[in-house]
């Protein structure tokens, strides 16, 4: 889990408005028959100084959206294009979303507030802009899982039931509404910068790779790697080492995103825009979560592949700024990286000191093979051999020469292990849907904490300086 975030001041910063001429557009927040507080995040909101908001002014600005002190006056729908399921479409854009406000917290990093489901924009196309209150429910569930099994995810902020009646032709209708805000360290996509390819924006393009260096900022490139001095070479080097680093995150949380298009991926490097998702029931590389992903193009093993495509897209939209050879260059790095950030995150997950590179590969590759053979679900298989336990003679040799991390054990002892299984996701919901009865999901938040709690400070997010 990430580390417990730190109480600060309201901060407001809105660096986007000096790009927001081309960037995006002012557009207006739906106006809800009702607004319905349901979801607070009380682990986060402190951190962006805005846990004094009593609940009816918290209502007013994520639910009716009035703008925040000193912050954007009017919401932001961001422009952008992208892949999707490896077909370009120009017609994109924040079409039922937009840029709400942005901040800085106590450690200096800006965040962004953003919406899912606030209403049309000018990118809705035929859409209602709408989001269905079990998506909102599915977006804190999945956030939660994530930032406790260590992913740099973004965060679910707050959901406000809208009172509206949605037709959706992929769950019961007519099905509840809601309106949710997500706090996340960026909202430039890869698909940002295709769209400034294709309209040949290359001084717009230049001042959003400054911008990104400037609020996402990261470690230049290595000392040999050719053209390091050119900002969008040093740009190219920290996506590829995010995105090899967030690869690795959802692999090792056993997690399928579903929708890896790259107007889904930041160029921060964070997870974010979860729909169709689903946690493995057991180790299984061919495990699919959308049912509209009929190829397996963004299986579960197909993760890594999918995001390095997709840094290749963004060094194809650099190209507008430098030569090939040194995006190339950066492009090379993906396979190395990927695979020592999968080494790094799984010790950590399995509660142990590194070894080293070639040692805790070889424990990776004998936890895998456990798991295919075993047919073990990967959130009980992880929570048995916590510091390297081997009970049924799993792991072998392999975990005997680790030492295990410090730290209270009483909490691996205890079973069930935690997961998050569609069957545990659709109990959650129905019972909300049926006799709207929260308690099940406020209890779940809990016990997900709980386990984020017990495996502690996860691996820093690569890609970034210390303290971005």
């Amino acid at each position: 889990m990430s580390a417990e975030p730190q109480a600060a001041a309201y901060r407001p910063e809105t660096p986007i408005a000096e790009l927001a001429g081309w960037l995006a557009d002012p557009v207006a927040p739906a106006d809800f028959p009702e607004t319905r507080l349901r979801f607070r995040n009380r682990r986060w909101d402190g951190a962006v100084g805005l846990d004094a908001l009593t609940d009816e002014q918290w209502v007013k600005h994520f639910g009716r959206f009035d703008a925040l002190p000193g912050n954007l006056p009017q919401p932001l729908a961001l422009r952008y294009h992208g892949h999707q399921f490896r077909v370009y479409n120009p017609e994109l854009g924040d079409g039922r979303g937009f840029l709400f406000a942005q901040l800085r917290d106590g450690d200096d990093r800006l965040l962004d507030l953003g919406t899912k489901g606030s209403g049309q924009t000018p990118y809705s196309r035929t859409a209602d802009g709408r989001l269905t209150l079990k998506g909102g429910v599915r977006e804190i569930l999945a956030t939660e899982m994530l930032e406790a099994l260590g992913v740099y995810t973004s965060k679910t902020f707050s959901i406000v039931e809208t009172g509206e009646a949605l037709e959706r032709g992929d769950e019961p209708s007519p099905t509840r509404s809601a309106v949710m805000t997500r706090l996340s360290h960026g909202h430039i996509r890869i698909g940002t910068f295709q769209r400034l390819l294709a309209l040949d924006e290359r001084e717009h393009m230049a001042a959003l790779v400054d911008y990104c260096l400037a609020q996402f900022p990261g470690p230049p490139p290595p000392a040999d790697a050719p053209g390091r001095d050119e900002p969008a070479v040093v740009l190219m080097h920290q996506v590829v080492e995010r995105l090899a680093d967030l690869a690795a995150s959802w692999m090792v949380a056993g997690f399928v995103h579903g929708v890896l298009n790259t107007d889904n991926m930041n160029v921060s490097g964070e997870s974010f825009d979860y729909g169709p998702w689903r946690w493995l029931p057991q180790w299984d590389a061919g495990f699919t979560a959308a049912y509209f992903d009929q190829y397996g193009l963004y299986a579960f093993g197909r993760q890594p592949e999918a995001l390095h495509w997709n840094c290749g897209q963004f060094a194809v939209a650099l190209r507008l700024l430098v030569d090939a050879p040194p995006l190339i260059a950066a492009m090379e790095r993906f396979g190395p990286l990927y695979m020592e950030a999968l080494s790094r995150r799984w010790v950590w997950r399995m509660g142990l000191v590194s070894r080293g590179a070639e040692a805790d590969a070889m424990l990776v590759a004998t936890c895998e093979k456990a798991l295919r053979e075993s047919g073990m679900q990967p959130d009980a298989f992880f929570h048995r051999h916590r510091f390297g336990r081997d009970p049924d003679g799993l792991l072998g040799d392999a975990a005997q020469e680790y030492q295990p991390l410090a730290g209270d054990r009483s909490y691996w002892d205890e079973e069930p292990a935690e997961s998050m299984l569609i069957d545990e996701v659709e109990t959650i919901w129905s019972a909300i849907d049926q006799g709207d009865d929260w308690q099940p999901l406020h209890d779940k938040v809990e016990r997900i904490r709980r386990l984020g709690n017990a495996l502690g400070p996860a691996p820093a997010p690569a890609g970034h300086t210390q303290d971005g």
